[in-house]
């Protein structure tokens, strides 16, 4: 069998985390940036990720100048936890690595 797509992995995961009380606290978002590009935020509270370690990511962006200021043309990521929020940002073709990030880190920690 083939594994889902990240956009149906996401959907799959964002499901097992309903417990009737989760989904009325937290949750996931997806959003655009202005300069262009997108934002994932997935809320950890109350999760089995909540309190992991995660080692931030930088891609073709200095930890400075995330997530601002960067040319649209450029392929870029930022993944870091914020509090107890999964965030990340990248340049406009690059929604599909955002989600990945997190399946890549979800997948590693629950292997753990």
């Amino acid at each position: 069998m083939a594994e889902p797509d990240g956009i149906a992995w996401l959907m799959n995961w964002y499901m097992a985390q309903c417990n009737e009380d989760w989904e009325h606290q937290y949750g996931v978002s997806i959003d655009t940036l202005d300069n262009p590009g997108w934002s994932l935020t997935v809320d950890l509270e109350q999760t089995s990720l909540a309190g992991k370690h995660f080692e931030p990511i930088f891609e073709n962006v200095a930890e400075s100048q995330a997530p601002q200021g960067l040319n649209g043309d450029l392929r870029w990521l930022v993944a870091k936890i914020e509090g107890t929020k999964f965030k990340a940002y990248g340049g406009p073709r690059d929604l599909p690595r955002l989600i990945e990030a997190f399946r890549s880190w979800v997948t590693e920690v629950d292997t753990k």
